[in-house]
């Protein structure tokens, strides 16, 4: 007796999705948002558990981005100190990418790399990095070369990781296929190897967009300078939550920005990749 399509499909077994994995995302963002900022303004004005010097209310802090916003259109002295964030961001980035993927194809690819390089990198990694601010201040000085080298230095190994990563997933058998058929070793690593690891290497592009916001915004804090880091140590040293809360979350804007940037090249470069789409955030 043959099977028929009804029979068919009562063998295929299919995984019961989760109601609240059916939810649509933007309403799922929607409302996650809105119980935040409820529990924020019963904790601030509501009950008043806790301070307004430590945590302002959404009010407040509503207000204050309104304000920070209106200076930044009127191109008041915060577009200035944001543009200059910006400029050490975008900069940081680039020269983090350039080292993070060389020394990454060095380790990837060279048996030197991976045994005597390798190990001093991880070294350098697993020390503070902020503990290398006053340094980079004192041999580069205040402006704004020793907060993109603090950044770069805090974006460069993810890059490094991800790209030595990337060139080892190339299974054995399509290394030997391309050795059979004559390729040379540079052939093997443009041809096979870097495609393979450009979903590795965006996944190390992508921490670094996130490591890169933070050392900019740390060389600022702590080393002075004319950047949104700046503003926020200011607006902290008069306790004025209001103030940080509302930079804080135009750095959050200009660090999506650059993150999805990366994702938005990943999807035009790595089209044919599809394991990090579901559920992904890029």
């Amino acid at each position: 007796m043959s099977a028929t399509p009804d029979d068919d499909e009562d063998t295929v077994w299919v995984e019961q999705e989760a109601f609240i994995d059916r939810i649509p995302r933007w309403v799922a963002m929607l409302g996650l948002a809105v119980i935040v900022i409820g529990i924020w303004h019963l904790a601030t004005e509501q009950m008043g558990w806790v301070s307004p010097i430590i945590l302002p209310s959404p009010g407040e802090t509503l207000s204050d981005l309104i304000g920070v916003g209106t200076n930044l259109l009127n191109s008041g002295y915060m577009l200035g100190a944001l543009w200059t964030t910006t400029r050490t961001v975008f900069w940081a980035f680039l020269i983090a990418t350039g080292i993070g993927f060389s020394l990454g194809v060095l380790v990837g690819e060279t048996r030197f790399g991976e045994r005597a390089v390798m190990p001093y990198l991880v070294a350098i990694d697993t020390m503070p990095k902020v503990a290398f601010a006053p340094l980079f201040i004192a041999w580069l000085g205040f402006d704004i070369a020793s907060k993109v080298a603090l950044a770069t230095f805090i974006a460069t190994f993810p890059i490094i990781v991800s790209t030595a990563a990337g060139l080892y997933a190339a299974s054995e058998n399509e290394r030997m296929l391309f050795k059979s058929i004559g390729a040379s070793r540079w052939q093997t690593l443009v041809r096979l190897k870097l495609p393979n690891a450009l979903p590795f290497i965006f996944t190390g592009l992508k921490i670094a967009a996130v490591g890169v916001m933070a050392g900019a915004i740390t060389g600022e804090f702590l080393g002075g300078g004319q950047g949104f880091g700046a503003l926020i140590r200011e607006a902290a040293s008069m306790l004025d939550t209001p103030r940080v809360f509302s930079l804080i979350l135009y750095l959050s804007l200009l660090g999506l920005a650059l993150f999805f940037s990366v994702a938005w090249v990943q999807k035009r470069l790595v089209f044919w990749n599809k394991a990090d789409r579901p559920g992904g955030v890029g």
